[in-house]
């Protein structure tokens, strides 16, 4: 098991370099100019000389790679050109926002999920699977920035029921984590992002705990329940649902990655102050050193989450290991 984990820990270490290279590649050779955002468009071009040479742009792509890695490999992403400010710290004031975001999600997906999943199962061959199985995969494959839209649409323009963009309301300002994130007001506007985000994510866990409860559904002990006379309910969720919630619990490392990394079009519908709509305005500015840190930042996690799940698996069937 060891040697398995250390295997798959190169492995990860190789590819989120490789992953580096490429964000490093790709970033030098889109169109836009980085002082763009920085500097006046009128100003003298000494004066932009000067801006390149201060942030190394000035030399060519060899010595800015290389000087790229040996910063990667101290853990320093440089500073951002639009804010002026060390890309951690930028990183650091937009994270919380999006890992609140993404764990409501991923509460509102997992919660209808598993239970949904088990009545599907249990409903097999009937119509109502049937509608569960395309309720899921409808908000599935739907573009979520056209989801959020119409959720907008509904709840916040019709029945005026939540705020449709933002984080908090107009004027407000805080400063500590308390004064930002734990309001009712805060709440509000987490409501129709969350509940877009958790559409979009309810599918993986529904359509694993379906598929595991078919599984479960056809062992001695549920036929045993059943001839004991016991409640439909009760065989259900008490021997059925709980035997059926392993693949569903070790895919949830994976789900954290995939629903990390998933956000970034709900954050620019809902003009939430996350990292992902951090990353496409620091896109749209050529902003290189705040987007190649953040694209790293979530390559990170998802392939750490990915090493989770593997692990989970290794340690539940020792096979994988060899």
């Amino acid at each position: 098991m060891l040697g398995y984990i250390i295997r798959r820990l190169l492995i990860m270490v190789l590819m989120l370099f490789l992953v580096a290279t490429m964000i490093f590649l790709m970033f030098r050779t889109m169109p836009g100019d980085p002082t763009a955002s920085m500097v006046d468009p009128s100003i003298p071009s000494e004066a932009r000389q000067a801006l390149l040479e201060r942030y190394g742009l000035h030399e060519n792509l060899w010595t800015q790679y290389k000087i790229y890695v040996s910063d990667l490999a101290r853990l320093d992403f440089g500073s951002s050109y639009y804010y002026n400010r060390p890309v951690v710290q930028v990183i650091q004031s937009r994270l919380p926002a999006t890992l609140i975001l993404m764990l409501t999600a991923m509460l509102f997906a997992y919660l209808i999920g598993v239970f949904g999943g088990a009545w599907m199962a249990w409903k097999r061959g009937t119509k109502l699977e049937s509608a569960g199985i395309t309720f899921s995969l409808v908000f599935r494959s739907a573009p979520t920035f056209w989801v959020g839209m119409m959720v907008i649409m509904l709840f916040a323009v019709r029945l005026g029921w939540f705020p449709a963009q933002g984080m908090r309301s107009i004027g407000y300002e805080g400063d500590t984590f308390r004064e930002i994130f734990i309001s009712a007001d805060f709440l509000r506007h987490l409501v129709l992002p969350a509940f877009t985000a958790g559409l979009y994510f309810l599918a993986t866990p529904a359509l694993i705990m379906r598929n595991s409860m078919l599984e479960v559904m056809s062992e001695d002990y549920i036929e045993m329940a059943h001839a004991k006379g016991l409640p439909e309910r009760r065989v259900l969720y008490r021997h059925a649902a709980r035997n059926a919630l392993l693949p569903v619990v070790t895919a949830g490392a994976l789900f954290i990655g995939m629903a990390l990394g998933g956000q970034v079009l709900i954050e620019v519908v809902f003009i939430w102050p996350g990292l992902g709509r951090e990353i496409v305005q620091a896109v749209t500015r050529s902003d290189y050193p705040l987007a190649q840190g953040s694209f790293i930042m979530l390559s990170a996690v998802v392939m750490v989450m990915n090493l989770i799940a593997d692990v989970l698996y290794a340690l539940l069937d020792p096979r994988i290991a060899y």
